[in-house]
C-alpha cells in the first residue's frame, strides 16, 4: 500500500447504531472542532498562552507518535518510506488540516528542508480566530506537534516541525517546515521547550507553577522566533519608514486574493522583491514564482518565451518547449519592465489575461493556465497610453491594484538599516567579519539622494567592504559621490576629468527623470542603448 492510497472508508470502522469506533484498528472518538476550540480557550485563560502552547503541542506530539506506531504494522505498506510519508495524508483523513506539498523552485538557492508543506483549512487556526482572536504568533500547536511526533517516531530521531506562516496570525495560509533537531541549531531554543516531557509532569497545579517560572524565558524565545519568522517573510525588504510600511501592508493585503497588481517605482527600488513578497504571502506560495524582464528578451523570441512553441514552429525549434505561463501554472508570473512589450505582444497578453489560455507557437489548440499575473515598470504607463505606445485596455487590466514603491530618498529611515543588511551580505561573500558602520559613514549615507536607489546603495556598500582597512566602515570608504563633491576636490578651483563631469551630469538627469531611462536618454540627446552602456559602466 502507498500513502496516496489511504482511504477513510478503509481505515474507519463503525457500527450504524454507534458505540465503539475504530481508526486503523485502534479505538477512536469523535470530537466537535468547536469543543476543542473551547478547550483551547480554557487552557489559555487558565494557564496562560505559553503553558497552553506546551500542553497542546505535547498532546499533538503524543498523538502523532502513537499514530505512526499503530500504522507501522497495521497496513501492508509497499515500503517503509510509504509509511513514513503517510502522516500528511492522515492529517487530512482525520479532518485536521488539508495537506499540500510545496513545489520548490529548482533554481532556488539553499537545500530543501527535511519536510515542508502548505496547510489549508486548519481546524486550530479556525477555532483560535473564532474563540480567541487573531494571534501574534502561529497557533497550530497540536498540528505541528502531531507532525513532529509522527516524523520523529517514523525516522527514529527527533524531528521538530515549526509554522513559519499561520492563518491564526493573519497569513493567507499555514506553512510548516520540519527539520531534525541537529539541523535547527540555535533556533531550536525558541520551540524545543514545548516538546519536553517534564513540562507536563505532575498535577495541574504543579504544571501551572512550573510553567510560570519559565514564562519569561519562553516569552523571550517566542519574541525571537516571531522576529525570525517575520524576517523570513519580508527577507530583503526593510520597512522602517512609514512609507515602506504602507507598501508592505498593502502587498500583504492584496496577496490574499488573485487580483493583478502593477508594481511601479524607479529603477532599483526593489519592485521584484515586493512582487515576491506578494507571492510568498499568497495561497500560491507552494508553487513557482517566475519573473521575466520583458525588455531583455528580443522581440522575435518573446512570444516563444512566454507561450512556448511546438517542435518545428520556426527555424531552430528542434524540440517542444513550454512557455513561462505554463511553467508558472499554479503560481505567479512577474512581467518586469512590462512597458517594453511590443504592441503586437500586448494584444496577445491581453487575450491570455482575459481567457486564461495560451497557445504555443506552431499549435492550433489552447491550453488552460492558472497563473497569477504581477507586472512591474519604472515608466509612467498612463503617459505611454496617451502617446499610443501602450494599450489602454491592457493598462487597466494590469492596474487592478497599483502598488507604487517610493524611491530611497523619500524614505531616509530605511537607508541605514538597508545598508547594514547589505553590509552583512557583502561581508559574508568576502568571508570576513561584519564591519561596523561609523557614525560619519551613516551621516553620509542618509544625506545622499541615491538616484540608483537600493541597487546603488548595495553597490556602494560592496565597495566599502572591499576598501575598508579595519573593522569599521568609515566615510572615506564610500564612493566619492556619496561622500560629497566638495570632499573629493583637492581645491576649490581643481580641474576634473571629463569622464567625471559626464558621469555626474548623466546621473543627475536620470535622477531628475525619476529613473526613466527613455526620457533621460531623450533629454541627454543620446540613444537609449548608449545610456544603458554608460550606466552599466557606472555600476548602475
Amino acid at each position: 500500500m502507498r500513502a496516496a492510497d489511504l482511504d477513510l472508508r478503509d481505515l474507519f470502522e463503525l457500527h450504524p447504531k454507534g458505540g465503539v469506533l475504530r481508526f486503523a484498528g485502534e479505538r477512536a472518538v469523535l470530537f466537535d472542532a468547536a469543543a476543542l476550540g473551547l478547550l483551547r480557550r480554557e487552557l489559555i485563560e487558565m494557564l496562560g498562552a505559553t503553558a497552553a502552547h506546551a500542553v497542546l503541542t505535547r498532546f499533538g506530539y503524543a498523538h502523532g507518535a502513537r499514530t505512526a506506531e499503530t500504522l507501522r504494522d497495521a497496513l501492508p505498506w509497499s515500503s517503509p518510506d510509504e509509511w513514513r510519508r503517510a502522516g500528511g495524508r492522515l492529517h487530512r483523513l482525520q479532518g485536521l488540516v488539508t495537506f499540500e506539498p510545496v513545489v520548490r523552485d529548482p533554481t532556488a538557492k539553499g537545500a530543501a528542508p527535511f519536510a515542508e508543506a502548505i496547510w489549508k483549512d486548519s481546524y486550530e487556526a479556525e477555532q483560535h480566530l473564532l474563540l480567541v482572536g487573531q494571534a501574534t504568533e502561529p497557533v497550530c500547536w497540536t498540528l505541528t506537534g502531531f507532525a513532529s511526533g509522527y516524523l520523529s517516531f517514523a525516522h527514529g530521531k527527533p524531528i521538530y516541525c515549526v509554522e513559519t506562516k499561520c492563518r491564526g496570525r493573519g497569513d493567507a495560509v499555514c506553512r510548516m517546515i520540519g527539520k531534525p533537531l541537529d539541523e535547527w541549531g540555535a533556533e531550536a531554543e525558541a520551540f524545543a521547550p514545548y516538546y519536553e516531557r517534564d513540562c507536563l509532569d505532575g498535577a495541574l497545579r504543579k504544571l501551572r507553577d512550573a510553567l510560570r517560572k519559565t514564562e519569561r524565558k519562553l516569552r523571550a524565545a517566542e519574541k525571537t522566533a516571531e522576529d525570525v519568522v517575520r524576517g523570513e517573510e519580508i527577507e530583503g525588504v526593510v520597512a522602517r519608514s512609514d512609507a515602506m510600511r504602507r507598501v508592505v501592508s498593502l502587498a500583504r493585503r492584496v496577496a490574499r486574493s488573485d487580483v493583478t497588481v502593477l508594481v511601479t517605482g524607479e529603477s532599483g527600488v526593489g519592485k521584484e522583491r515586493i512582487a515576491r513578497l506578494i507571492h510568498e504571502e499568497s495561497t500560491r506560495v507552494g508553487h513557482p514564482f517566475i519573473a521575466i524582464n520583458c525588455g531583455a528578451v528580443p522581440e522575435n523570441l518573446l512570444e516563444s518565451e512566454l507561450f512556448g512553441h511546438a517542435r518545428g514552429a520556426f527555424t531552430g525549434a528542434n524540440a517542444e518547449r513550454i512557455g513561462l505561463f505554463e511553467a508558472a501554472h499554479g503560481g505567479t508570473l512577474l512581467l518586469d519592465e512590462v512597458s517594453q512589450l511590443p504592441l503586437p505582444m500586448q494584444v496577445k497578453l491581453l487575450r491570455v489575461l482575459q481567457e486564461r489560455e495560451v497557445r504555443r507557437l506552431g499549435e492550433t489548440r489552447d491550453r488552460k493556465v492558472d497563473v497569477r499575473i504581477l507586472a512591474a515598470t519604472n515608466d509612467d504607463l498612463a503617459e505611454l497610453v496617451e502617446s499610443g505606445r501602450f494599450r489602454e485596455d491592457l493598462y487597466y487590466r494590469l492596474r487592478v491594484v497599483d502598488l507604487p514603491i517610493p524611491p530611497l530618498r523619500e524614505r531616509p529611515d530605511d537607508i541605514v538599516p538597508l545598508a547594514r543588511t547589505h553590509l552583512a551580505r557583502a561581508a559574508a561573500r568576502a568571508g570576513r567579519p561584519v564591519p561596523v558602520l561609523a557614525p560619519s559613514a551613516c551621516e553620509k549615507l542618509v544625506r545622499y539622494t541615491w538616484p540608483g536607489n537600493v541597487r546603488e546603495l548595495g553597490n556602494a556598500i560592496e565597495r566599502a567592504v572591499a576598501l575598508a582597512e579595519g573593522a569599521r566602515i568609515e566615510a572615506h570608504d564610500l564612493p566619492p559621490e556619496v561622500v560629497g563633491l566638495a570632499e573629493r576636490r583637492r581645491g576649490k578651483g581643481a580641474l576634473r576629468p571629463l569622464a567625471d563631469v559626464e558621469r555626474e551630469h548623466i546621473l543627475a538627469v536620470l535622477d531628475a527623470q525619476r529613473g526613466n531611462k527613455a526620457r533621460a536618454a531623450a533629454t541627454l540627446e543620446i540613444g537609449v542603448a548608449t545610456l544603458f552602456r554608460k550606466l552599466k559602466a557606472y555600476g548602475r
